[in-house]
């Protein structure tokens, strides 16, 4: 299945992603994610569709589809005029002119009572209107999801004809509403506008990473005669293998590995992180960071299109087109909104027009009932706020995978945490070692058996004894198994059988259990070791964090009780569930998550399923895609201090769609009424209207800056 991605052209409210979504998923394709804070779709084409066909249709319903390519080319040229905002320059002038005779108790503006002259003055503004309006609305409903635009079109259109019609057969000013046609239609641009700026505004998160891919670099290259040259070239046109120069002051213009020279850098942008990091030959780079000092050549290890950077960023895209449980009750309303309106509309026109026995009170009323109601709000309420708290989270060194897990954490009461890791570094150190009986082995021996053993396990405690003890009489085996959870096994030419792991492997040689590793040769012990591993120095901050929210903290390890116990006496930890394998950290994680919503705190790789398994799954990595595709939720900086801020972030989004929704009912359950009984104006609707979008975006955009923890 190819996988495709476009910009969308025209995209302007939540109908709009509603339409084009349903025509996607009608059409049979996979994996549809509209965006519309993006102004972008994605799909995978199933069966034998084509590009070419799906574009046609998505044109069909009045959008422009920018593919990668032209959305590239299009960023890189100087910017348009914003649409809305040409519009309202073309219409502002004559309205503000149709409008002037509203001061005529000032200003002696008779002449510009003339229905005719009106008329003229209207028409530039009624004809803009329908361009964009009118072909919206005719399009929506050809397909069978009429927008807000059919609303707008058809308030200003019966205010134009029923003006049209008293000024034709000269039926006298109380026919003439020509203004409140032009009002309508340059109201409503107005707050569109306003509408579509907001909305860039949640994005400038995601357009700040965005922009930090597109830069120039210093390619280095060589010549027949080995000569070294550097010259300049897009950073988009970098592969795997490119050779780069990186100076001071210079963004890392690609992931890479440095071959020579020291340089420090601020992955700010990246993991939230301000303090430099230094970096040596073999260090890896993130593109996207910045080179606060020194000079250093890289060899690139992955294009644009592969980075760290770039993962990021579609990641945030994918869990902004994503739509939470909370979002869906308001797109039902939304999809049967607009001829629910329209309906109450015509209502309003009969029961005035049967009271009050006139035509002018009811249509004007009937108008302002359809330019005052505001489907977008519905449907913009959650995708905004999670635009926003996407951005600010991926800014800060945090990744959500899905906008499912943002609105989860709403309900956490409980966070599992591994040990070795995430409570502690990880950095371990060898502490105490001791021979059972010194007479039978020697210690060199000792050592150089146990190096020849761990070198050949990837487990942090073996990473530890190999490399303390690196030795260079090793031991050859003619065989050696990994028992996953306990240790290694292996076995000399001689046939001597050598063990070396934890106290469940050694419960039958020995009664001690205080130790981290015990080796047994041919069944009989021959001696232990101690490690000592340090708490990260957040930790115990976090876990009061935790307490304070009335968060339960749980410690989950592999490890024996004795240490676990010692860490959750410093920590104040709330239960610890020791000596537990992979498959049993997963059983325990399932029955924690029966009692209470439970979130687990992983490395995102050896807790893979036990994170799966989570209601919401933390990983604590260094910006990889491994981590990346194994947890709900990254924490990119390597740590838990981003813990508390991820819990808040999720819990204010939360609030924010909360308060969005609300606002977006409460304004259509009041303003609908008010306008049907005559409290309002058709131009005051419309501009209720077109505010009413920008209040609840002002309100998403607060997350930018709000307190979260």
């Amino acid at each position: 299945m190819e996988a495709i991605h476009w910009k969308i052209e025209g995209m302007t409210c939540s109908n709009c992603a509603l339409t084009i979504n349903k025509y996607l998923e009608k059409t049979g394709l996979g994996n549809v994610n509209v965006n519309l804070p993006g102004s972008e779709v994605s799909f995978e084409l199933i069966g034998n569709r084509s590009e070419f066909e799906i574009k046609k249709g998505i044109e069909d319903l009045g959008y422009k589809v920018i593919e990668e390519a032209s959305a590239a080319k299009e960023e890189s040229r100087k910017k348009p005029i914003n649409q809305f905002l040409r519009y309202l320059i073309i219409c502002a002038p004559f309205t503000f002119l149709l409008l002037l005779p509203m001061l005529d108790k000032w200003v002696n503006l008779h002449w510009l009572m003339n229905p005719w002259l009106q008329l003229i003055l209207c028409i530039p503004v009624y004809v803009t209107g329908m361009i964009f309006f009118g072909r919206s609305a005719w399009m929506s409903i050809r397909n069978g999801m009429p927008n807000m635009n059919v609303l707008v079109a058809l308030g200003a259109s019966a205010a134009f004809f029923y003006s049209l019609t008293g000024t034709i057969f000269r039926l006298g000013p109380q026919y003439a509403f020509y203004e409140t046609a032009a009002a309508i239609i340059t109201l409503i641009f107005l707050g569109n506008f306003l509408e579509d700026l907001s909305i860039r505004s949640t994005q400038k998160a995601l357009d700040t990473l965005a922009r930090a891919q597109k830069i120039i670099a210093n390619m280095i290259a060589f010549d027949e005669n080995h000569e070294e040259h550097i010259f300049p070239v897009d950073s988009s046109q970098l592969r795997s293998g490119d050779l780069i120069l990186i100076k001071s002051g210079e963004q890392v213009p690609a992931d890479a590995k440095i071959l020579w020279g020291n340089i420090s850098v601020n992955e700010s942008i990246i993991t939230g992180e301000s303090l430099p990091v230094e970096k040596n030959p073999k260090d890896k780079l993130i593109g996207g960071s910045l080179v606060v000092d020194g000079t250093a050549k890289a060899q690139v290890t992955a294009a644009a299109k592969d980075s760290v950077l770039s993962g990021i960023i579609n990641l945030v895209k994918k869990a902004q087109a994503d739509r939470p449980p909370v979002q869906k009750l308001a797109d039902r309303i939304s999809a049967v909104f607009v001829p629910v309106v329209l309906i109450i509309a015509a209502i309003t026109f009969a029961l005035n027009y049967l009271f009050l026995h006139e035509l002018t009170p009811a249509l004007m009323r009937s108008i302002a009932v359809l330019v005052i109601a505001c489907p977008c709000a519905m449907g913009l309420a959650t995708p905004a706020a999670i635009a926003v708290g996407l951005g600010r989270a991926a800014r800060s060194g945090i990744l959500f995978r899905n906008a499912v897990s943002l609105e989860s954490f709403k309900n956490i009461r409980q966070i599992v945490f591994d040990k070795t890791g995430t409570l502690t570094t990880g950095n371990l150190t060898l502490d105490h070692w001791q021979l059972v009986d010194p007479g039978t082995i020697s210690e060199e021996d000792f050592k150089s058996i146990v190096y020849s053993l761990e070198k050949y396990s990837n487990h942090p405690i073996a990473i530890c004894i190999s490399k303390e003890w690196k030795s260079k009489n090793e031991v050859r085996w003619s065989k050696l198994d990994e028992l996953k959870g306990l240790g290694i096994q292996a076995k000399t030419a001689s046939g001597d059988e050598y063990l070396a792991g934890s106290y469940k492997l050694a419960a039958p040689y020995t009664n001690d259990e205080g130790h981290d590793v015990y080796v047994i040769r041919n069944g009989n012990l021959v001696g232990w070791i101690d490690l000592r591993d340090e708490l990260r120095p957040e930790a115990g901050s976090v876990i009061k964090y935790l307490h304070s929210k009335q968060i339960r903290s749980v410690l989950l390890s592999g490890d024996r009780l004795s240490k676990c116990e010692t860490i959750r006496t410093e920590l104040g930890i709330d239960e610890v569930i020791a000596g537990q394998s992979p498959s049993q950290k997963l059983e325990q994680v399932a029955r924690l998550n029966a009692v209470m919503p439970t979130a687990m705190v992983g490395d995102g790789i050896n807790d893979a399923p036990a994170l799966a398994k989570a209601a919401v799954g933390i990983s604590i990595s260094d910006a990889s895609h491994i981590a990346m595709q194994t947890a709900d939720v990254v924490l990119m900086s390597g740590g838990l201090k981003k813990l508390p801020e991820a819990l808040g972030l999720g819990k204010h989004t939360y609030l924010t769609i909360g308060q969005n929704l609300f606002w977006a009912f409460i304004y259509n359950i009041i303003a609908i009424p008010v306008a049907s009984i005559g409290l309002l104006t058709p131009a005051v609707g419309a501009l209720a209207m077109g505010l009413s979008d920008v209040v609840l975006l002002f309100n998403s955009t607060r997350l930018f800056v709000k307190k979260v923890k």
